[in-house]
């Protein structure tokens, strides 16, 4: 599994990082490796990789300095529920109302006033919206204040040990390595219990590929720095796709009696299928226009859209674009794709 694809597993499960460094109850179920391999054996096996790929001696002791396993965080891994089953997706509306409201519309208009000058140098060298990049971070770690605190060197070695996903974990935690390799402390490498860290979330491969130095001082720092904060998740956008000048989305209206399903899309898609299976296949504008869909805003009639209507017959209707499927490389989930886009909208509004 590719990192891009992979952090959609690691953001949105910080509300379990908060109690991440608590110790696990004495009556809790002890896990095992799955080919019964010793924790302290396999360690010695990341750390022979970690040599291996470049790391210090002295980064490689000081973060799997009195490693154990953390049994939480396998608990957490394998209590993570799966895909939707066929009784259907829950409402929308409801998620909006509860991720994109009052408090969080005006903590992204405070950062999005107060942060111009260095938003505005991220939007320029890549291209991608302020409003886009400040929702991205609102939505990600509540504008910097909720990032988790998880030993990250603890949980990745204990995921990649524990064996359900382990080369995924293992490179994950090499990558970590290389991360503290940088300059960065063991006490500073913390954040969820699958492994993102920073303002953005990121895992450490995408850091170590994507991470990026927005204030020119030669580091990116997306722990406490919002210049290389904004930077980052704006070549993480265009490192997606991102196209310049287009909108994620705009609400339109949908005829009475229009029938949606009628032009549902006959593609799979490789990654997230269930996702994209709720959109239409794709029309021009132009095309939609023709057969009664209006944008309420103004786009393009060359634009490629699909048109998404998630709650149902005479619910709100959106014309997505490609910069949507952007958004879901992030999370792939339409809720959050569209609480990203609509706080974003709220927060120029």
């Amino acid at each position: 599994m590719a990192p891009k694809t992979f952090l959609t597993l690691a953001v949105g499960l910080l509300a379990f990082s908060l109690v991440g460094m608590a110790s696990s109850p004495v009556h809790a179920q002890q896990y095992e490796a799955r080919d019964g391999i010793e924790f302290s054996a396999y360690l010695e096996l990341l750390k022979a990789r970690a040599r291996a790929e470049g790391v210090s001696e002295a980064t490689i002791r000081r973060m799997t300095s009195g490693l154990t396993p953390n049994q939480r965080v396998i608990r957490l891994d394998r209590g993570q529920p799966g895909r939707p089953t066929r009784r259907g997706y829950p409402d929308l509306a409801p998620y909006i109302a509860k991720h994109v409201n009052p408090t969080r519309i005006a903590g992204g208009k405070s950062v999005y006033r107060n942060f111009r000058s260095q938003l505005l140098s991220a939007e320029r060298s890549y291209g991608v919206p302020s409003e886009i990049i400040v929702a991205i971070f609102g939505h990600e770690t509540s504008y910097g204040r909720i990032r988790g605190n998880f030993d990250l060197a603890r949980s990745l070695a204990t995921l990649a040990w524990e064996g359900r996903r382990r080369e995924l974990f293992a490179g994950e935690f090499i990558a970590l390595l290389k991360v503290a390799d940088r300059g960065y402390s063991r006490q500073q490498l913390v954040g969820s219990y699958a492994g993102a860290f920073g303002n953005p979330q990121f895992l450490p491969s995408v850091y170590l590929r994507l991470a990026a130095d927005g204030d020119g001082d030669g580091r990116a720092n997306i722990f406490t720095n919002r210049a290389d904060t904004f930077a980052s998740i704006a070549n993480y956008f265009r490192d997606a796709g991102w196209r310049t000048g287009q909108p994620w989305g705009v609400r339109t209206s949908v005829p009475r009696g229009f029938n949606v399903e009628s032009y549902k899309t006959k593609l799979v898609s490789p990654v997230c299928p269930r996702v994209h299976a709720r959109h239409s296949e794709w029309k021009t504008v132009r095309e939609w226009r023709a057969l009664g869909v209006q944008p309420q805003r103004a786009l393009a009639d060359d634009t490629l859209v699909s048109l998404f209507q998630p709650d149902g017959p005479g619910k709100p209707a959106w014309l997505l674009t490609g910069n949507y499927r952007v958004i879901l490389e992030y999370n792939c989930s339409n809720y959050y794709a569209m609480s990203v886009g609509l706080l974003a909208d709220e927060i120029v509004n």
